[in-house]
């Protein structure tokens, strides 16, 4: 893997997929904060080497200037199974008591809502950002009703170790 391609593919996926409104979404994005973290150069793709030593290393260092700091790995360095539970130990052990979050996305294991598939597709990811922040962003986005037709067993997993913004704006 080169350092370029990955981070042209990246781009590719966040311009062409994640910023682009889709009608199984209700019209909205997969991501609405994407296309700001392009513009504005916010996010920083790097290849990783060894999935828990660069997330320790990402939580000692901080993110910097970035919003988002992605690790990429080929496809076949880990099984989902061993990605979703090496990344939930850092999260659990280490991210979180410092404000940090590591999500999860492997090619091998589809997120997919309402016929969507979310994944990037061909590296394994971990993409890790400011816990505050990206609570603070959901929330505003539950407010405008972004997750109402999510199902719930997907918002379950996602704010398994954040704050769940339905909480605050449930329909009761």
């Amino acid at each position: 893997m080169k350092l370029e391609d990955v981070q042209a593919d990246i781009a590719n996926w966040i311009e062409n997929f994640l910023e682009v409104g889709h009608p199984n979404l209700g019209g909205r994005s997969p991501c609405p904060f994407a296309r700001s973290a392009r513009v504005k150069s916010s996010y920083e793709v790097r290849l990783g080497t060894d999935a828990y030593g660069d997330m320790m290393d990402i939580g000692r260092e901080g993110l910097g200037d970035k919003e988002v700091v992605i690790y990429a790995y080929p496809r076949e360095f880990y099984t989902p199974a061993e990605f979703q539970q090496l990344v939930e130990e850092v999260n659990l052990g280490f991210l979180i008591p410092v404000d940090l979050i590591a999500l999860d996305d492997h090619p091998e294991d589809p997120e997919i809502v309402n016929d969507v598939q979310f994944n990037q597709g061909e590296y394994t990811l971990a993409l890790v950002q400011s816990l505050s922040d990206l609570n603070a962003r959901s929330r505003a986005m539950a407010e405008q009703g972004f997750y109402d037709d999510w199902p719930d067993e997907y918002l379950d997993d996602l704010f398994k170790h954040r704050e769940d913004p339905r909480r605050d704006v449930r329909k009761d």
